[in-house]
């Protein structure tokens, strides 16, 4: 693959990786920092890349460790208690949805993203995460019925506030 080929590879995913993002980092800057320094990693490492086909999971995997990063630095930083809970989008008809995704714990939170928002299969979520399929499976399986529990408790107490 040619360095152009790369580069424009790499532009195609930005929206990917800024939704990978959103479910990590809470911080919008935190977010374009991860994703610029995971581009800047997969570009000086893109020699090292062997089989083209999967640099989307590979780029995804550093940007992954990225965040994993600035989590720990923003530990250190901040109380995870004292951060600001994430609001959904400004007039999402997905709010609930939203914000059931993301009260879910970030090892059943990020398999979701990939798989229901990003379309990636468990075989390749197994080995963006570095778990087995199995254990990608069960985290997938325990976040549906998490958020099912989540909205339809929401939705039961609305009926009987009604």
């Amino acid at each position: 693959m040619t360095d152009s080929e790369f580069a424009e590879r790499l532009a195609a995913m930005r929206e990917t990786l800024f939704r990978v993002c959103y479910s990590q980092l809470s911080q919008p800057c935190d977010r374009e920092d991860a994703v610029q320094e995971a581009l800047l990693k997969a570009w000086g490492k893109r020699h090292t890349l062997k089989d083209g086909q999967m640099m989307q999971s590979w780029v995804v995997r550093i940007l992954i460790n990225e965040c994993r990063n600035i989590q720990r630095k923003r530990k250190r930083e901040i109380p995870d208690e004292s951060l600001p809970e994430r609001a959904a989008p400004p007039d999402s008809p997905d709010a609930e949805l939203h914000d059931a995704l993301f009260r879910l714990d970030e090892k059943l939170r990020l398999p979701t993203v990939l798989h229901y928002i990003e379309g990636f299969s468990t075989g390749e979520i197994a080995a963006i995460l570095r778990i087995p399929q199995g254990t990608a499976l069960w985290r997938l399986s325990k976040a549906r019925k998490e958020l099912y529990k989540m909205l339809s408790g929401d939705c039961g107490e609305r009926l009987e506030e009604g």
